[in-house]
């Protein structure tokens, strides 16, 4: 494992520690392992523009999104697709988030809401805007391949 690989587990495995309740220790990297994986996904599999987007440029910026809609994501059972718009733009600025509907199961998000999306090396970071405190990251893609769980052969 390279230091860039293992940094990047250590910032995963801390993040998936603030979004769990405080475990045993020899309970922490089953419970860091699922809430990773509850709580993550690739940029390509949970970004997608709008199609009411006006052009082509559907890239997400840090800033404050409001709620516009909460639905099913087509056909992922198991997730959510949240409809965002920027709150200091239009219509051009708004993007769906699919996320694992588990990702909001201690605290879900209501239509008008607004969460917070914060730029960070690995992708990006979505928080209750309240609160501050996040709950689904979108990681570049090389970035969740790294992160993925593989067998340990010997």
């Amino acid at each position: 494992m390279t230091f860039t690989s293992f940094s990047r587990a250590l910032l995963l495995a801390a993040f998936s520690a603030a979004c769990v309740a405080p475990v045993h220790a020899e309970s922490f990297a089953s419970s860091a392992s699922s809430a990773g994986s509850a709580s993550s996904a690739s940029i390509s599999d949970s970004i997608s523009g709008s199609s009411d987007s006006s052009g082509g440029d559907n890239k997400v910026a840090a800033g404050d999104y409001r709620v516009i809609d909460i639905a099913q994501a087509p056909a992922r059972p198991d997730a959510l697709r949240l409809t965002l718009r920027a709150v200091a733009g239009g219509p051009q600025q708004q993007f769906f988030l699919d996320l694992p509907a588990r990702a909001l199961a201690e605290r879900g998000v209501n239509k008008g809401e607004l969460v917070r999306v914060k730029e960070r090396v690995y992708g990006y970071e979505f928080a209750y805007a309240d609160n501050q405190r996040p709950f689904f990251l979108a990681l570049q893609d090389d970035w969740q391949r790294e992160l993925g769980s593989r067998k340990v052969t010997i």
